[in-house]
């Protein structure tokens, strides 16, 4: 028995023995090795597999939304259509002239058509759209927001904190359940508070039901205080033209939804929303009403690190034109699967269950999802599979992520395309097989 003590293997040796099972550059799989034999000499092999294994999976790849979660935030909220790009763009420069432009002008222009704004601007998201209004148009004012609606969203983002930050003073009204037309006169009237702005928040991700009551846009509006609504989802004009010929009605839930175009009609000064929600675009924050507030945002410090790339603005651009065109069922993914008959969905799953001679057809509801009008409900179909089977279909090689409910793993087709179903047939094949 030999008492030399046990050598790891050289940091060259393991990234090549890594490069057997990862597809991963040399330089990455040098460093795992490189970390594996620092911290684990003795089973330096192992742990940096280990760790090959999870930079591999932490890494962005496309993935197949089996969820029935619409809006899914962990993958990426409203999915985007192919759009590769591989020259450059005119995002500042001005065809006319030849010389320098505005990235914001075509965007801004599309949505006043679509919102009757008099003009909008885009940021990289609502939240900051949210800290760049308080930032220029009430910095070191006050600004009146109900009790009801001073809401904490994802990732901790609290109303209260967006305040501070913003240096705005939050003048609380009214009580959790019940804010009155009363509390916001009030508030407004009173002699130690400097008004700049009335914020009205859609709550978004929750809902207020039973002894409640709050006040519209519309009442509002005769205190001669600009209003901000936060209308949150993104959602243009509650009517949905573009549904017509796609669905028999506009689903309650979406007709019922704050919408940009009637909440300024109403009476806001501003409103702001997501762009990768219910508009069905990319992660953005449009800020959209009076030309002199815009202005105001446009002109602020704070604009230049929030403003969105220009491969953002190309995305959105894309998105509101087919608004413009009311192509938006065919060619926006958010609003493809939602007007997805439920006849077709069931078709589309006996189809995936009858090729791949695995799981069974079941009935499910689907959500829009991502803090976007809570309470809807769309009928849907699906495959079902014994046990839970979430963790070997995200191994799949084009990863499938499910949902499981009372021991079973359920497939919801109204969130994935229909290009996608031979994935789902080999995903289900390999399941069958293990």
């Amino acid at each position: 028995m030999s008492d030399q003590p046990h050598r790891p293997p050289s940091v060259d040796v393991l990234a090549r023995e890594l490069g057997q099972t990862f597809a991963l550059p040399h330089s990455v799989l040098v460093d795992c090795a490189r970390r594996a034999i620092v911290s684990s000499p003795s089973t330096a092999s192992e742990t940096a597999h280990v760790y090959a294994r999870e930079f591999s999976n932490a890494l962005q790849v496309d993935v197949i939304n089996a969820t029935g979660v619409l809006l899914h935030s962990n993958l990426g909220r409203a999915p985007l259509p192919n759009f590769p790009q591989h020259r450059a763009t005119n995002v500042e420069f001005n065809m006319d002239s030849g010389e320098r432009g505005s990235r914001q002008k075509s965007v801004s222009q599309l949505v006043t058509i679509l919102t009757g704004a008099e003009k909008a601007i885009v940021v990289n998201n609502n939240a900051a759209a949210l800290v760049l209004v308080l930032s220029a148009l009430a910095h070191e004012k006050d600004v009146v927001v109900s009790r009801g609606e001073s809401v904490e969203i994802g990732g901790g983002f609290r109303i209260p904190d967006v305040m501070e930050q913003s240096g705005a003073r939050l003048v609380d009204v009214g009580t959790t359940n019940k804010t009155r037309f009363k509390d916001y006169e009030k508030a407004v009237h009173s002699k130690k508070n400097e008004v700049a702005l009335i914020m009205k928040i859609h709550p978004s991700n929750f809902s207020l039901e039973g002894f409640t009551e709050s006040t519209s846009v519309q009442q509002l509006q005769s205190l001669s205080v600009p209003i901000v609504a936060d209308i949150g989802s993104g959602l243009l004009d509650n009517s949905c033209p573009w549904l017509q010929g796609h669905l028999p009605h506009v689903p309650t839930w979406l007709a019922q939804e704050p919408a940009a175009k009637q909440t300024l009609a109403d009476g806001a000064a501003l409103v702001t929303f997501s762009g990768d929600k219910l508009l069905g675009g990319p992660q953005c924050g449009v800020i959209a009403g009076r030309a002199d507030l815009v202005d105001a945002c446009a002109q602020h410090p704070l604009m230049r690190a929030l403003r969105p790339s220009a491969q953002t603005l190309m995305w959105l651009q894309t998105t509101l034109l087919s608004y413009c065109e009311k192509s938006v069922c065919v060619e926006i993914p958010f609003w493809f699967m939602l007007s997805q008959s439920v006849s077709s969905l069931h078709e589309r799953a006996t189809s995936i269950v009858s090729t791949a001679s695995f799981g069974a057809v079941t009935p499910l509801i689907s959500v829009a999802g991502a803090g976007s009008a809570p309470g809807s409900e769309l009928e849907s179909w699906g495959i079902e599979v014994a046990g839970d089977a979430r963790e070997r279909l995200r191994a799949h090689v084009v990863p499938v992520i499910a949902r499981t409910v009372a021991g079973k793993t359920l497939l919801d087709l109204r969130s994935v395309h229909p290009a996608d179903d031979h994935i789902i047939v080999e995903a289900l094949q390999q399941l069958s097989q293990t």
